[in-house]
């Protein structure tokens, strides 16, 4: 028993490392700094130190002429050529647990009222999304509490959604709504490269105190470095998974992609990496799916995820949207016509779609709902002749038909901020329409 301790001991001591290597900063340009004298993987986090007592947290994003290009975790105030830089051999973890419910968390999963946190373990932030041969099928209704959702564009447990709206449409409020009104164990609510002044009145405002309860925040503003903005993204995407992996039912929302793709943009343009598509480098059309692959549902439990996308100048074609499109279950559509009509959620529903409805809805709601979407695209394009007086009653059956439904679609589509709808409700009041 002796002789195995001593040779256990003995491994240990030639497998440790007992020389500690030290770099030192040589440039600094931009949001880049470069080390020499120092080796690392791509993905490691190194210390630079300042003083003996203070030091910045950066991670390794590429290499230029045998040194390392690092990016930094915080403020690099301080920061100076020769300064002391040592790898961890790590890279970033956040600490997980049940006692995240209820919690605000920075982009690096910290809390941001500076209290401790209990926590069970620790998850790699960047992890492989799970084994498409292990994913359960989505056959289940996701109720969101919604009408416009829950009637038009059912949603399935562990189904994929992207909302697209350009500024001030309603994307924040829409997803509060659905943080409070989902039947979900947890929510993960990630906000991304937004407003500082934002956070507390989403909290406030649309989470509410019974929403907070069973969600969990991580915040990542805009005047954080855009690493921490992109780490914040693949941050609340762990956290979810440690919920999922529970077996929990869990609601991952996150505004906006289209900041997380804006913070890689960055980043790869800072070390070099040609510019493509409007700007956006090759490798946030890489780092979009390996982001959202890591949702839907597992063999444990389901995340079920929206993701809003700030279209540029509404255009809904522009190329983050249209790749985010591509990787999607379905998009829900706010449209700014409509909210001017104070018709909230503006959802567009002629313009969304939920791919997995077709699989999951019953027959007489698919019915029901394709009736009434018939309806609302015949009154759209007679819209402008019935508002001018130019079309005569009894001339085509079928805009008299939407002429005299409109009213009712439209009082079934919009919904008060603190109306909450159940799935049954919202199924018997759409077949009853007509």
């Amino acid at each position: 028993m002796l002789k195995l301790s001593f040779e256990a001991l003995m491994k240990k001591v030639v497998e440790t490392d007992t020389i500690k290597l030290t770099g030192k900063v040589k440039k600094v340009v931009g949001l880049t700094i470069e080390v020499e004298g120092l080796k690392a993987f791509v993905g490691e986090v190194c210390r630079i130190f300042i003083n003996s007592k203070s030091y910045v947290l950066a991670e390794v994003v590429g290499f230029r002429d045998n040194g390392l290009l690092l990016m930094p975790l915080g403020d690099i105030t301080g920061v100076a050529v020769g300064c002391p830089v040592e790898n961890t051999g790590k890279t970033l973890n956040v600490k997980v647990g049940p006692s995240l419910l209820g919690k605000v968390l920075d982009g690096l999963g910290n809390p941001m009222d500076g209290s401790s946190l209990d926590y069970e373990t620790e998850y790699k932030l960047d992890r492989d999304p799970p084994n498409p041969l292990m994913r359960r099928r989505i056959d289940t209704v996701m109720s969101t509490g919604i009408r416009a959702i829950d009637g038009f564009l059912t949603c399935g447990i562990g189904q994929r959604i992207g909302i697209f709206a350009g500024s001030g449409v309603g994307k924040s409020t829409l997803l509060g709504m659905i943080a409070r009104y989902s039947d979900a164990d947890v929510n993960v609510i990630g906000l991304i490269g937004e407003r500082g002044r934002e956070v507390m009145e989403f909290i406030q405002n649309d989470l509410g105190e019974e929403g907070l309860k069973r969600s969990v925040l991580v915040v990542a503003t805009s005047d954080q470095p855009p690493l921490v903005r992109l780490k914040g993204a693949f941050t609340a995407t762990a956290i979810a998974e440690y919920f999922r992996d529970k077996g929990l039912k869990v609601m991952l929302m996150m505004d906006s992609v289209t900041r997380f793709a804006m913070a890689q943009r960055e980043v790869g343009l800072t070390i070099g990496e040609p510019p493509a598509t409007k700007g956006y480098t090759p490798s946030v059309f890489a780092m979009l799916p390996r982001l959202m692959e890591r949702s839907g549902n597992s063999d444990k439990g389901s995340i079920t995820a929206f993701y809003t996308v700030l279209v540029d100048g509404d255009d809904f074609n522009e190329p983050i949207a249209d790749a985010v499109r591509g990787i999607l279950d379905g998009h829900i559509v706010l449209s700014r016509k409509l909210a001017g009509k104070n018709h909230y959620p503006a959802i567009d529903v002629l313009a969304s779609i939920s791919r997995l409805m077709p699989q999951i809805a019953d027959e007489k709601l698919k019915e029901k709902a394709s009736e009434l979407r018939d309806i609302l695209a015949v009154y759209k394009d007679s819209e402008d002749l019935i508002n001018i007086g130019a079309y005569q009653k009894g001339s085509n059956p079928k805009i008299d038909r939407a002429i005299q439904l409109i009213d009712k679609i439209n009082a079934f589509l919009r919904q008060g901020i603190n109306e909450f709808s159940d799935y049954k409700t919202t199924y018997e009041r759409l077949l009853s329409i007509g």
